[in-house]
This record gives C-alpha cells, sequence and structure tokens, in this order.
C-alpha cells in the first residue's frame, strides 16, 4: 500500500481550545509578543518544541503503573538502566530529570574557564551551559549544513578537515571534548551519518580528545541513516543505534525526546572518574543516582519509550509527516530548510520576509503571525536565541533566521496538518506589510524564553 497510515488507533481525546483572532491579538499583547509566554489554554496547535509533548503508548501507561518509588535501587531503576545499556552499551548510566540538567552537571565537572568544546551545532541550553561554565561553544557543521536549501542526506555532519584543523591552531589541551548533536537542532534538524560519526572518532583519537554524544534524537537519527547512507538498509535500527553509541566516550540525552517521554534523561559513559564526579553532583542537585530527580514511575516510561522509538513502523510514519508538511509548504512557495530533517520543518524567515533586518527579528514577527493567524504556536531559531550580545549596542545576528515547526510524537492528525497549510496561505500573501519587533527586556542567558518585545513602530 502507498498509503502511509499511523501506526496506533487513538484511545482517548483532548479538547483543542479554540479562538478569535480578536483573542489572540490581546493574548499575545499580554504575553509582551513572547510566544513562550502563552498560556497551553490559549494555543490551539502547538508545535513550540517536540520536548515532553508527546503522547504515550498503552505499553507505556502500563509500565507507569508499575513504578517503583523507593528512594535507592528501586526496580523501576534496573529496567532503565538495563534498557539504556542494551542501546547504548555504556558502562556508567544516571538518570536526570531532564536533558539541560546533564548538561549542567557534566559541564560543571569537565569545563574550565578558557576551553573550547567543538561540536557540529550546539543548541540553546548546550551553548549556555558550556558558556555559563566559562567555555567557548564553536560549531563546526558542513559547508553544506550552511546552506540552507542545498541538497545533501547528511547535513548534520560535522567538517572533519575544518575539525584537525582547529584542533592544531588552539592545541588539543584546550579542547576538553567534541560533542557531536544527533540530529542537528541548529542547523535545521538535520541528521549525522554513520561514516561522519566514525571519522569524527579517528580525527580525535590521536589526541585523546573525547566524543560525547547530545542523543536527544538519537533514534530519529538512526532512521534517517537507514533511509539516507548506503549500505544501512538490511540494518535494524536498533542495530545502528548502538553502532552510534560504539563510537563514542560519553553521551547525554534528553528522553522528552526519543524517550518518548514527558520528563527524563540520563548521562552515560565509559570512564570511572567521570562516572565518580557526576555522581557526586548529582546527588547533590538531582537526588539519588538511582533516580536522579525522576519518579520510578517516570524511569519505567523511558525504559519503554527508548524502545518503541526504534520501530521501524512508528518511524516510516513519523518521516512521512514531516515529509508531508515540507510537500505543502514547498506548494505554497515557503522557503524552506532541505531536505527535511526528523522532527520538524524549518522555515527561512530571513528569505520569507526580506524587507525586515536581522536585528528586527523577523523570526519573531512570523512566529507571532503565524499564532495570530491561526492560534499555532511555533519558535524563533534565529538572531533571538542565536544572536550573539556581547553589551549594549553590540549584538551581533544569527547566521539564519528560521522558524521551527516542531511536530510532538503521536498527537496530531492528518486533518491538524491541512489546517497549518490553510492558515500559512494568508500569511504568505501579506507578508510584504509585516513589521519587525525590538527587545524591551531580557535576561543575560537564554533570553528566548523570557524576553519582552514590542513592535518597531511603538515607541517606549
Amino acid at each position: 500500500m502507498r498509503t502511509i497510515i499511523e501506526p496506533f488507533r487513538i484511545k482517548m481525546t483532548e479538547p483543542l481550545p479554540l479562538s478569535s483572532r480578536e483573542q489572540r491579538e490581546e493574548w499575545l499583547r499580554e504575553a509582551h509578543y513572547n510566544i513562550f509566554s502563552l498560556p497551553s489554554s490559549r494555543v490551539t496547535i502547538d508545535l513550540l518544541t517536540d520536548s515532553g509533548t508527546g503522547t504515550m503508548s498503552t505499553q507505556q501507561w502500563a509500565a507507569l503503573m508499575l513504578g517503583d518509588e523507593s528512594y535507592a535501587g528501586s526496580q523501576s531503576w534496573f529496567r532503565f538502566r538495563d534498557t539504556v545499556q542494551r542501546i547504548t552499551g555504556f558502562k556508567h548510566i544516571f538518570p536526570v530529570h531532564q536533558g539541560r540538567a546533564g548538561e549542567r552537571i557534566f559541564s560543571q565537572t569537565r569545563l574550565k574557564p578558557g576551553q573550547v568544546v567543538l561540536g557540529n551545532g550546539h543548541f540553546d541550553t548546550t551553548r549556555a551551559n558550556i558558556e555559563f561554565a566559562g567555555a567557548e561553544a564553536i560549531d563546526l557543521v558542513i559547508p553544506e549544513g550552511r546552506d540552507l536549501a542545498a541538497d545533501h542526506p547528511f547535513k548534520g555532519n560535522l567538517d572533519v578537515e575544518r575539525l584537525r584543523k582547529t584542533i592544531g591552531e588552539l592545541g588539543p589541551e584546550r579542547i576538553p571534548f567534541v560533542i557531536l548533536t544527533l540530529t542537528n537542532n541548529t542547523f535545521g534538524g538535520q541528521p549525522v551519518s554513520l561514516a561522519n560519526i566514525r571519522e569524527t572518532r579517528e580525527a580525535l583519537k590521536p589526541h585523546g580528545i573525547p566524543l560525547i554524544l547530545d542523543a536527544a534524537r538519537y533514534a530519529e537519527n538512526a532512521y534517517l541513516i537507514y533511509q539516507r547512507e548506503a549500505g544501512q538498509a538490511g540494518r535494524s535500527l536498533l542495530d545502528i543505534a548502538q553502532e552510534i553509541f560504539s563510537y563514542a566516550d560519553a553521551a547525554l540525552m534528553s528522553a522528552k525526546k526519543d524517550g518518548l517521554a514527558n520528563i527524563g534523561g540520563f548521562f552515560a559513559c565509559h570512564n570511572d572518574q567521570w562516572a565518580e564526579e557526576f555522581k557526586n553532583l548529582l546527588i547533590l542537585t538531582e537526588g539519588f543516582p538511582t533516580y536522579g530527580g525522576l519518579a520510578g514511575r517516570d524511569l519505567e516510561v523511558i525504559a519503554v519509550g527508548l524502545l518503541e522509538a526504534l520501530e521501524m513502523e512508528y518511524q516510516v510514519y513519523r518521516h512521512a509527516t514531516v515529509e508531508y508538511i515540507e510537500k505543502k509548504f514547498l506548494q505554497l512557495g515557503l522557503p524552506l530548510v532541505q531536505p527535511a530533517g526528523g522532527h520538524a520543518i524549518y522555515l527561512d524567515a530571513g528569505r520569507f520576509l526580506p524587507h525586515i533586518p536581522p536585528l528586527q527579528y523577523p523570526g519573531i514577527t512570523l512566529v507571532n503571525e503565524v499564532y495570530l493567524e491561526g492560534g499555532i504556536r511555533t519558535v524563533e531559531l534565529g538572531s533571538v536565541m542565536f544572536g550573539q550580545n556581547p553589551g549594549a549596542g553590540q549584538e551581533k545576528p544569527a547566521p539564519f533566521e528560521l522558524v521551527r515547526f516542531t511536530f510532538p510524537r503521536r498527537v496530531y492528525t492528518q486533518s491538524h496538518f491541512d489546517y497549518i497549510v490553510e492558515v500559512m496561505k494568508p500569511i504568505r500573501d501579506r507578508r510584504a506589510s509585516m513589521q519587525g519587533y525590538r527587545i524591551v527586556r531580557q535576561p543575560p542567558f537564554l533570553r528566548h524564553f523570557s524576553a519582552h518585545f514590542a513592535p518597531v513602530q511603538n515607541k517606549p
């Protein structure tokens, strides 16, 4: 059969909030034009993130009821540990309440001021935790990854030649580790090939520099390897995932993505000293090492979800959804990052709104227009999230002004996606009249979460 259907049936429904444009205009003003500040009760379709927003399966709900809430050494912990070890092969496993908790502890135990962390594309919290520790994060994605329209199957790859050159320029002693993000969320949710992971490992080996994986979307990356990389089509996704992890010294994961859970994550490694230092800070800030800030029921849910994410039928459906929206958006003439990645569609707001300069934040303009038109919440990945702001009057724009339409797992049906396409038509037609925004208030880190904006024509 050519029609790809959802490999599940709906057992429970949740009402969607519906609203008028007049209501949404008032609500957006109250939220200071920051989509993060909107209550979910004022959002019809929420494409802000795929992190913790998915639907759990019947098997996950059943596993949840088995949760052993013992403070130390619960049975849920052992099931969680065994599943993570089966997939990753790592010796030491530590649960955390979400990915950024692992990033924070790992950064504080492994980084010193003046060090440099290289990667294919550091996402927001990863970069923030590195910089908060006094180190610098540098992206070394391949040139095709910076060409939004380039047709390359693995645009998330790290540029290994630039890696070697940068190690030579900086000296390996300044580079505590290199991190590969799977998939590369910063540059359009693009996958990393097995060949590139191997090559990165080989380039680091002579210098003794560890390789770390940000594995939040490891299963989607494994599927895209299966689909796009020569010689991989006959393998199971579990087999591909196991090979991915075999090249790494450690991994950080937000289980809110390819763990198919609403909360949770883990840090895993081989190094005994790393494990001891991570454990000590984990106990201080997260909890005992066999629960790490999670309830036993959460550990059970993740143990099931990590394997469900590797089911071929699920991944085929998941990627068919992304490709469906990609096709429809291209038919509307919308400028996209191509090819589509694993979890989202990225619209090039800079090309879509060329009359709005980067520091008037065309991504924020588009995010707000999509909400006003249809009650759809998306997210800016541009100069608000990734721009450099070293001091007053010195802000530097990001290389791209993107808006991400992120698809929660197993949540929306085709009629919802058709509605999204319908909403984009009038936005496309009136884009020339749209105006930018300015920041009127912002925090020192991760400003996109809580900044206040105002339309540029408004005065304080």
